[in-house]
């Protein structure tokens, strides 16, 4: 059978660019198939990129060669450093995007690319002979023959739309749903569930009273997404807060009665971080107001996503209830709040290269793996593209352990926990992320982007210098004695106690509330020169400094995991024989198929007794 196109992309979301752009980039004949390229990398939901830990994974995406922080540095209208009261490892970037000028920057991005060709059509059917893909069906252009397929269709797959007591097919408001394809892969043994999502009402900003809202601005001096990013100086568009009233949840609560959520039209689960509004009301009840976030969906937009009031009430509801909050007394609704159900694929049925267990060459990512947000649709997306193109060379899978990533952490939750409600990404999930700092991905990663020709020479080598500059910096500081006499003028402008005898700088810089810019007076010209030359450095040396116990502890932590990471486990190993582990244990190690020891041990159900008696038997 002849190949026009090695690898089939289906769905144009922000799974299926970074998966796409990426396998063309590695030189496979790639096929995008989205139903309007128009609508690819459209920000269907919030006009955001990046937040709590999915900042994380911008960096880190970035890091590896793919788009998405590249594209928010140039269409972003507001950056923000989010957490900045806490740890520095759980510091995450956030931007405002000018929704228009993000979708239609990668869709210059996507038509541009060399090896990757774009139609508009709709698959229906996957094509399987010998347990490996063989070709991709659509309505308009009939069976199309490829090596590998990745299936990023987001909400589309039997989307059905409510609005109150309403519902009706759609993939997203206006779009319609795709029908099909969920039934093809049923058939040949891969399992789907349902889950659920929404989105909030859309208002004109001219019927906003910005007399009863408060203003939030970003930073002043923002850090971009991108290690690649050198030229940056962003606007700084307001966003505004205002607050549900105890009148909102009152006219919210009468609406109940027409909530599909509540009257049991919807079955889907849905997102626990993210709730609706009348969620919200019925989970909270003992608070009588929640945030409300009015976000520009463009530079100069008469659109504003109203950020915090998600739902599917009826729209004479959603109306009413707007106008009880404080400066939206006269909105008007330009797009209804809505809630989506769509299929999904529990993802215990995936490798953590995110091929599919049952059929090769055949790849699931995005929102159809069970995740939620742009950002761990478009890491999956990455993962998905890479091991794609490796697959069809015949080289060695690509994958990130959770001590290396969070697209580690991300893929190991999935595969191994295979979370029945839509998973979203949280530093608290990533038990090394001291180490896993969004600052730092670049340093991180970028040798793996290098290795697979996704990241240039010059942005390597600038990850190595400023590896090296760190290293140097912190010799520096570990072997340099400073006397009273330079030091305590310093220590007494900051109010600390200053010292009698000569004291290694490390040891001053390690004080609580110290920072390292009063110290750099001290360094040699060239290494300060240096330290200068990249933005945040010095707090990278800062923290690798006063945080050294910590990390050395996490260290040793990671040696740990990666010994039982090393340990393979056959993938045909019949669990049912195997007596001396539990029952439930057998059925889950059956059900998820571990691919390591470490993957075993953290799948719910198999205990560390069960572990050990895994580990006997298999050294026998």
């Amino acid at each position: 059978m002849k190949h026009a196109f090695e690898n089939i992309v289906v769905g144009g979301g922000h799974a299926g660019v970074e998966a796409a752009l990426v396998s063309a980039r590695m030189d496979i004949n790639t096929l995008l198939i989205t139903m309007e390229k128009t609508a690819i990398a459209r920000m269907s939901c919030n006009p955001a990129i990046g937040g709590l830990a999915k900042g994380h994974l911008v960096a880190e995406i970035d890091a590896l060669g793919g788009e998405m922080a590249k594209v928010i540095d140039i269409t972003g209208i507001q950056f923000k450093m989010l957490n900045r009261s806490k740890g520095r490892a759980v510091w995450s970037p956030r931007a405002q995007a000018d929704k228009n000028q993000y979708s239609l920057e990668i869709q210059k991005r996507v038509m541009n690319q060399d090896n990757l060709s774009v139609i508009e059509d709709i698959a229906t059917k996957i094509v399987v002979e010998n347990s490996r893909i063989v070709a991709v069906e659509t309505i308009n252009h009939g069976s199309i023959p490829c090596k590998t397929a990745i299936i990023t269709a987001g909400t589309f797959l039997n989307g059905l739309i409510h609005i109150g007591m309403d519902q009706f097919s759609g993939g997203r408001l206006d779009e319609k749903s795709a029908v099909g394809l969920t039934e093809s892969l049923n058939k040949i043994g891969i399992k789907s569930g349902r889950l659920k999502t929404g989105t909030p009402p859309r208002i004109k900003a001219d019927t906003i009273d910005y007399t009863k809202v408060l203003p939030q601005y970003g930073d002043k001096d923002p850090i971009p997404f991108s290690f690649q990013t050198e030229r940056f100086s962003p606007k700084n568009i307001p966003c505004y807060i205002t607050h549900t009233t105890k009148t909102t949840h009152e006219i919210l609560y009468r609406g109940l009665d027409r909530s599909p959520l509540y009257s049991g039209k919807i079955r889907g689960v849905g997102p626990r971080y993210c709730p609706s509004i009348e969620d919200k009301i019925v989970r909270f009840g003992d608070r009588n107001s929640h945030q409300i976030f009015l976000e520009p969906e463009w530079e100069n937009a008469n659109q504003v996503y109203v950020n915090g009031f998600s739902t599917s009430l009826p729209l004479d509801i959603q109306l009413r209830g707007l106008r009880s909050i404080p400066g939206l007394e006269n909105a008007e609704i330009i797009k209804p709040g809505y809630a989506i159900e769509y299929d999904y694929f529990p993802s215990y049925q995936l490798k953590r290269t995110l091929e599919t267990k049952l059929i090769g060459g055949l790849f699931l990512a995005g929102q159809v793996n069970g995740t939620s947000g742009y950002e761990e649709a478009a890491a999956l997306g990455l993962v998905a593209g890479i091991n794609a193109a490796l697959n069809i060379r015949e080289e060695k899978p690509f994958f990130l352990d959770r001590s290396e990533a969070y697209i580690g952490v991300l893929i190991d939750d999935l595969i191994t926990k295979s979370p029945n409600e839509p998973y979203r990404m949280f530093t608290s999930s990533a038990e090394y992320r001291l180490l896993l700092r969004f600052d730092n991905a670049d340093m991180r990663l970028s040798h793996k982007g290098h290795l697979l020709g996704l990241i240039n020479d010059h942005y390597f080598k600038t990850a190595n210098t400023k590896r090296a500059t760190i290293k140097a910096a912190i010799n520096f500081l570990e072997s340099t004695t400073v006397c009273p006499a330079d030091i305590n003028p310093i220590l007494q402008n900051q109010n600390e106690s200053t010292i009698h005898s000569g004291v290694l700088l490390q040891k001053i810089l390690c004080r609580p509330g110290f920072h390292i810019s009063a110290l750099l007076s001290f360094f040699p010209a060239d290494l300060l020169s240096r330290i200068r030359q990249y933005k945040g450095l010095d707090d990278q040396i800062e923290i690798d400094v006063k945080y050294k116990g910590y990390i050395h502890r996490q260290i040793k932590q990671i040696d740990r995991f990666k010994r039982q990471e090393s340990l393979r486990i056959p993938g045909s190993l019949d669990y049912s024989n195997i007596k001396s582990i539990t029952k439930e244990a057998r059925e889950k190690l059956h059900k998820f198929r571990p691919e390591t020891i470490g993957q075993a041990s953290r799948i719910p159900g198999v205990s560390p007794s069960d572990i050990t008696s895994l580990m006997i038997l298999l050294k026998r």
